[in-house]
């Protein structure tokens, strides 16, 4: 199988189901940014390949699974409104990211004041990998009348909220400084 196809050569490309849009059209900006949100937790994990601590597998395992989670949001982004979703997502996708974000948070000091995306390299990527989502829920929402369903635009919203606690719980699994916002910037 060939990984080029040609068919974008002239700056459209393909739903699902085949329909053609513009490549600049706001759909494949929000799929798009799902896919490269995906890419930045996949670096964010690498970061981890030489460390070791007692729940980093089951930690990737939870990470693995919201970038397969993820890649079905961008399914349904690319799907037309009025097409099956191969991939549909589903509530209880929502809520697993909720009870994961309270078992972690257990562990976790209480938040203070605000902090700065730091410490460990593995933490800082995932503080990154969550703006990204961010941007994905943004141009999600303004797609959101040729969707579906709103499931979408939750699963992104309460995905940073998890990324955020994940770069948390990494930081202090590896012992990695928080920084607090500096408050006085004279």
């Amino acid at each position: 199988m060939r990984i080029y196809t040609r068919s974008g050569d002239k700056g459209t490309t393909g739903l699902v189901y085949g329909s053609r849009v513009a490549k600049d059209d706001l759909r494949v900006e929000a799929y798009g940014t799902c896919d490269e949100a995906n890419s930045m937790i996949g670096l964010a994990l690498s970061h981890l390949n030489d460390v070791a601590w007692e729940g980093k597998q089951d930690f990737l395992n939870k990470m693995y699974r919201v970038q397969t989670i993820l890649f079905h949001v961008g399914a349904e982004l690319s799907t037309p409104k009025d097409r099956e979703v191969a991939w549909e997502l589903r509530e209880d996708h929502i809520t697993e990211l909720e009870q994961q974000i309270d078992v972690w948070s257990e562990d976790l000091p209480a938040l203070t004041q605000f902090i700065l995306p730091s410490g460990h390299s593995a933490s800082s990527a995932l503080h990154l990998s969550r703006t990204v989502v961010r941007r994905a829920e943004r141009v999600a929402v303004s797609v959101q009348d040729e969707l579906q369903s709103t499931l979408p635009i939750s699963y992104l919203n309460r995905l940073s909220d998890f990324l955020f606690v994940a770069a948390r719980y990494v930081n202090h699994a590896l012992q990695g400084e928080e920084i607090p916002l500096q408050v006085d910037v004279k």
